[in-house]
């Protein structure tokens, strides 16, 4: 059971195949208990995907007051989802945090999933004390953006779909990518270059932080990037979701 002493809030990343939930103690930014994960309901309309938020809250105990935060995988407009890629198209226009508050009875606050990413590394992993502008970047099947000034997030940047040398820049440059057309690392670094350079044009941003699942293997790619900021990996991983959306929610920010 979680401490009800501890300062914590209880992050939900909503992803196309699992729900994944744990409460964050927000003074380190680890699990305050072991996260679980349920399978994202098949129809994932929005009562369908409310009740599997209930069941994940409610499997834990935590006092009434712990707020909920919820990293979705849409651009998100004060917690109203503008449109959706990977659930059910019924999604378009929802009010998430009313919809989470109505299934849990919490104070729920709801963010893209990629900005959730961004505020945990910033907060408490690899960009954590750095002021400035800082980007941080999720490579896998596409290509998520969180871009943070002097620690404040600038929502849904979606820079993963830049147009650059007339391709959608995740189209090439994403892990995915590499996957799909077998590319080594010499050549995926090759449009990671292109594609980091570009963002850097645009942005100048003072340090560079990349996730995803392939930042485990960081060591293979980033030396072979020559950009102005440093790059490196990102420190949360898979817990970086969970993590930022709790944090926000303790902040009482939507977006």
């Amino acid at each position: 059971m979680v401490e009800a002493a501890q300062p914590v809030a209880f992050g939900i990343d909503i992803g196309g195949s699992g729900i994944k939930g744990a409460p964050v103690d927000l003074t380190t930014g680890e699990f305050a208990d072991e996260r679980r994960r349920i399978p994202t309901p098949e129809r994932s309309t929005p009562d369908a995907v409310a009740g599997v938020l209930a069941e994940l809250v409610d499997s834990f105990a935590l006092p009434s007051h712990v707020p909920v935060g919820v990293a979705f995988p849409a651009p998100m407009d004060h917690g109203v989802v503008r449109f959706i890629a990977n659930l059910d198209k019924s999604w378009k226009g929802v009010d998430l945090p009313a919809l989470v508050h109505d299934a849990t009875g919490r104070d729920v606050m709801a963010v893209n999933d990629a900005d959730a990413a961004g505020v945990g590394e910033q907060r408490y992993g690899a960009a954590q004390g750095r002021d400035g502008v800082v980007l941080v970047v999720t490579l896998g099947t596409g290509i998520g953006s969180a871009l943070l000034v002097d620690g404040v997030l600038v929502p849904n940047t979606e820079l993963g779909h830049l147009e650059i040398d007339g391709h959608d820049a995740e189209s090439r440059a994403a892990e995915s990518a590499r996957e799909r057309h077998d590319l080594s690392w010499h050549q995926w670094a090759h449009r990671l270059q292109r594609y980091f350079e570009t963002v850097e044009m645009l942005l100048s941003p003072e340090l560079i932080v990349v996730g995803g699942g392939v930042s485990k293997h960081h060591e293979k790619f980033l030396p072979l990037l020559d950009l102005h900021a440093p790059i490196i990996p990102a420190t949360l991983r898979n817990r970086a979701g969970i993590v930022g959306a709790a944090a926000l929610a303790a902040s009482g920010r939507d977006h």
